[in-house]
């Protein structure tokens, strides 16, 4: 049995970072409605399952220390919100995982851009399929900011890759 619930988590996950990334490092207001699409509350007002799995997502990020916010807009959002500098040093890392092909003939700043995990994400939210979400999220999840490699310095390692540890 597929676990949808995990899908929509990892998308989530993935828009709600790569808002605070665009706006790096204004504090800004994310509301669900921009991440998860619309919702209508029910007759007593409570909102759908999948719009509050969406909110639980933001506080989630929050909690683990991906970013952080000032109060909670109700139940529509979380207010004056950043990325952490664990967060920002992750997304801006080299990714071991590449999604689309690097083009060798591109200027060595647009490669190192390339191999960045905000781009695998960023492609990954483009071609909009659950498992390349899924498993460069994961991947993002996994890693741990002490031992990421700038993009920049790839070129330098003999292989042409890089050696970064994941927990």
């Amino acid at each position: 049995m597929a676990d949808l619930h995990i899908d929509d988590f990892c998308r989530d996950a993935a828009r709600i970072l790569m808002h605070l990334y665009n706006g790096f490092p204004r504090p800004q207001a994310v509301y669900v409605e921009d991440i998860s699409g619309p919702d209508e509350p029910d007759e007593v007002g409570l909102h759908s399952r999948r719009y509050m799995a969406c909110l639980g997502t933001m506080l989630w990020l929050a909690d683990e220390g991906f970013l952080r916010y000032a109060n909670l807009i109700y139940q529509d959002g979380i207010d004056q919100a950043v990325l952490t500098n664990k967060a920002f040093v992750l997304l801006s890392a080299a990714s071991d995982v590449q999604l689309a092909p690097l083009q060798p003939e591109l200027p060595r700043s647009l490669l190192a851009e390339r191999r960045t995990l905000v781009e695998q994400i960023r492609t990954a939210l483009r071609a909009g399929t659950s498992d390349d979400i899924s498993t460069i999220m994961r991947f993002f999840l996994s890693r741990r900011p002490d031992a990421v490699i700038s993009p920049a310095a790839v070129e330098q390692f003999p292989s042409g890759g890089c050696q970064t540890d994941i927990t």
